[in-house]
């Protein structure tokens, strides 16, 4: 048996549904900017009580969308966790700003809120809160933080589709929020795609005409801006997987609760801490042990498949080099990349499957 760490057979049962609105995209002889794509983007925002929602090419695009609508760049600086996804550094790098990262709460594995404000500076324009895994992050400490220090806060939103702080979906917080449709993200397209997300009516139009080479309407260019367009048969497939979304993140919650249960009582283990004020969406479900990779090891000669988020956090990546940071500077980003292990989670996964993981990792440590 074989127990792979992601899926995709779950969408078979969708398979009709998306595959008719793929034909109905090649029929309709409309492949850029369409209905699907203003279909797609009012789903989004009344699905998460936001004013405006703007369909982009990637969730790495989106971010540096949201970078720049608020006019961040040269000698700015942007307040990011030391353990965020790569994605959010590479953003802040690229439109030239600096990146001031922020160490983790050990338990939520999310920027830790009371460490922000001894690193606000007056170059910092920002604070970037990545919902890690799908636990949101303790945004009302945050924008306590941003309101008392004129920031901007920029959500990165990717991992964490329809979680909720205090009843609040994520992504709505902040003033401008970026999210990912990669393809195994609980909203997953099926290939690039990402969203802005803003109540702010200047910050949703400029990110619609960034995101189209600056156009505010055809051939006038007013900005400069991107080519960072969502197509219309990757918005026509959100179109249909955005009906199933509440539905999937449930199933991956119900999955989550049977590895709680299960593992709970074993020493050597950390299982994923949850904050009450939070709902949990669980793209990832991630444990820590010491003995990290010779578990990961185990499991696999045992049929089951599990991966690493993220082994190299990203002040050791030899693109960061030049900041001059080294191992040691910020030990608890590093610490949960040593330790931290992603075990199977996605939806179609069956009960008895995570029965069999829990007993192989109760026979490892026994």
């Amino acid at each position: 048996m074989i127990i792979p760490f992601f899926s995709f057979d779950y969408y078979d049962k969708i398979r009709k549904e998306v595959l008719d609105s793929i034909s109905r995209v090649f029929d309709s002889k409309q492949y850029v900017l369409g209905e699907n794509i203003l279909k797609f983007e009012k789903k989004y925002s009344q699905l998460n009580k936001i004013k405006n929602a703007i369909g982009v090419s990637s969730g790495l695009d989106a971010l540096i969308i949201c970078l720049r609508a608020l006019k961040i760049g040269k000698d700015d600086e942007v307040i990011v966790a030391s353990n965020a996804y790569i994605a959010c550094w590479l953003a802040i790098s690229n439109v030239g700003a600096k990146i001031i990262p922020v160490e983790p709460n050990e338990k939520t594995f999310n920027i830790d809120a009371s460490k922000i404000e001894k690193k606000i500076t007056k170059k910092t324009k920002a604070i970037m809160p990545v919902h890690l895994y799908g636990q949101p992050c303790q945004m009302d400490e945050i924008m306590k933080i941003a309101n008392k220090n004129n920031l901007y806060v920029i959500e990165d939103n990717a991992q964490a589709h329809l979680s909720k702080f205090n009843n609040q979906y994520t992504g709505t917080f902040g003033n401008i929020n970026a999210t990912s449709f990669y393809p195994t993200k609980n909203l997953g397209a099926m290939g690039e795609a990402g969203c802005v997300t803003t109540n702010d009516v200047y910050l949703g139009e400029f990110s619609k005409a960034y995101r189209n080479y600056g156009y505010t309407k055809k051939y006038e260019c007013k900005i400069i801006g991107r080519n960072f367009r969502i197509d219309e048969i990757q918005a026509s497939i959100l179109n249909v997987k955005i009906k199933y979304l509440k539905k999937l993140n449930q199933e991956r919650i119900f999955l989550a609760k049977i590895y709680d249960e299960n593992l709970n009582s074993v020493l050597n283990i950390k299982i994923p801490y949850k904050d009450p004020n939070c709902v949990h969406v669980y793209h990832l479900y991630v444990i820590r042990t010491n003995r990290r990779d010779e578990l990961k090891k185990y499991l696999y000669d045992n049929g089951i498949e599990t991966s690493i988020h993220y082994p190299i956090p990203p002040h050791l990546q030899l693109a960061y080099k030049y900041l001059g940071y080294k191992k040691g500077d910020f030990p608890i980003a590093e610490e949960i990349s040593e330790t931290s292990l992603s075990l199977p989670l996605y939806p179609g996964l069956k009960k008895k499957d995570i029965l069999f993981i829990c007993k192989k990792i109760l026979n490892f440590f026994n």
